[in-house]
């Protein structure tokens, strides 16, 4: 009698233990964390009592003669290295060809060209936090009736600019005339992430991804757009993320044609070791394996032979940026290296870089004269110390999923591939994820009709099944 009542009461006990736990299931599904908006004040000194000026100020890319003559004095007093022989760019940039670059620098490349270029967009300014934001903003040429532009936020990353977006720009402000059909139309809103370009420099300290990402948001609701789709690569992927994580009901769909995961688990492990030989159980289609694997060369040997970058720009970027500001040839050797290897790793085997191979010599050297004549390296590099120096999945943003309808364009040259297997662990609603034909990591620069297309057909998506209202 006295073993059937304590089996009674464990019985009981288990009931119970089960019970606290299918209460604790069905009622503990809290609602989903967002990441907190950060608040911060960039600017000189102390914040000041008075109310911020808010007004958006037209803006032009200028430069004075004074600057011109002096760009072209220290182009002419370079002092070169004679490369080793045969080495192409497995050393870096190649310094015969770095002497062909600046020689057409000298007496080809016509800057005043390329402002009237950089003008010919709408470019505005506005304090957010104490520092002047720059930014494109281009709206389209024609709407068919009844129709609304819808606003899409577009950033950039390092080493690149607001520049990068200029030839995908028509293709989404006028689909139509491009052969891509006009049932989605967009408003283009291009920043400077702060420090990069014609944006402002944070004065003080810690300023991250999701200070970034604040600013940005602040930026848009300024603009008057309450719902907006955002798009990024390189570091604009990490600021769009936390943006979508900031204002879930307010970033619409999220594109994205560059997705790291850094809160890797077991499974991860697991798929690194064991996905060659059983792609299925870990989720890894086909593409993914040729991509990935071997992994040791793909993944591990890769990351330590192209991070060097990283690591002093997330711990010294000063020291180094120093020289970089002081020296165009030197600005325009650490930044062609990475348009050559991010672009295709085979082009390291070339003594040209291949860099011509995908863009024109004007288009580079825009984007090295934007960093030039901003003098803005230093602060563009401080970037990095100011995302990486607690160390990796330590912040909230990274301990945090995203729920907003997102779209992943996976360029195979990108340097690092992430599976969706993997990244669907971050981004819990991935409505459409697509391996590209061709393309490297500067996919708006180098592929903007791929990048339009895969855009356009991910808004559409989200836009018929009104994914973005099922968040």
């Amino acid at each position: 009698e006295l073993c059937s009542s304590l089996a009674g009461i464990m019985l009981l006990e288990v009931f119970l233990v089960l019970g606290t736990l299918l209460i604790y299931f069905l009622f503990s599904k809290k609602k989903e964390e967002t990441l907190p908006f950060k608040d911060g004040w960039w600017g000189r000194g102390q914040k000041p009592v008075t109310k911020e000026d808010s007004s958006i100020r037209p803006f032009k890319v200028e430069t004075t003669e004074e600057e011109l003559s002096d760009l072209f004095r220290r182009l002419d007093q370079a002092r070169f290295t004679e490369p080793l022989e045969n080495s192409c760019f497995h050393y870096g940039t190649n310094l015969v060809h770095l002497r062909k670059v600046v020689s057409y620098w000298k007496n080809q490349f016509n800057w005043k060209k390329q402002v009237e270029i950089l003008n010919k967009y709408p470019q505005f300014k506005t304090k957010i936090q104490g520092i002047d934001i720059h930014f494109v903003h281009v709206k389209p040429p024609r709407l068919p009736e009844g129709q609304a532009a819808k606003p899409l936020l577009m950033v950039h990353g390092w080493p690149g600019s607001f520049y990068e977006f200029y030839k995908i720009i028509p293709l989404l402000t006028d689909p139509a005339s491009h052969g891509l059909g006009d049932e989605h139309i967009f408003e283009v809103i291009c920043p400077s992430i702060p420090g990069y370009g014609f944006s402002e420099a944070p004065h003080k300290k810690d300023f991250n991804s999701v200070s970034a990402a604040s600013v940005f948001y602040e930026l848009m609701i300024r603009l008057g757009f309450n719902e907006f789709y955002t798009q990024g690569g390189d570091w604009g992927w990490l600021i769009c993320t936390n943006l979508a994580q900031i204002a879930p009901n307010h970033v619409k769909g999220l594109h994205l044609n560059m997705v790291s995961v850094s809160k890797l688990g077991l499974t991860h492990l697991l798929s690194v070791l064991l996905g060659r030989y059983f792609p299925g159980l870990f989720g890894f289609q086909d593409e993914d394996v040729r991509r990935m694997f071997p992994f040791l060369r793909k993944g591990l040997y890769r990351i330590l032979s192209e991070s060097g970058y990283a690591h002093i720009q997330a711990t010294k970027p000063d020291t180094v940026g120093c020289g970089l500001n002081d020296s165009p040839v030197g600005l325009a050797a650490y930044i062609l290296e990475k348009f050559s290897s991010w672009t295709d790793m085979e082009f390291q085997n070339l003594e040209d870089g291949g860099l011509e191979r995908k863009f024109s010599l004007d288009d580079l050297l825009t984007n090295i004269m934007i960093y030039w004549v901003s003098g803005c390296i230093v602060s563009s590099m401080r970037f990095y110390k100011e995302n990486l120096q607690k160390g990796i999945g330590t912040q909230k943003h990274e301990k945090l999923t995203v729920q907003v309808p997102t779209g992943i364009a996976a360029f195979p040259n990108e340097v690092l591939h992430t599976p969706q297997a993997w990244a669907k662990k971050k981004y819990t609603n991935i409505v459409s994820f697509h391996f590209m034909p061709r393309g490297g990591h500067f996919a708006a620069f180098e592929e903007p009709e791929l990048l339009a297309k895969d855009i356009l057909q991910f808004v559409d998506k989200v836009e018929k099944e009104q994914l973005w209202k099922k968040k």
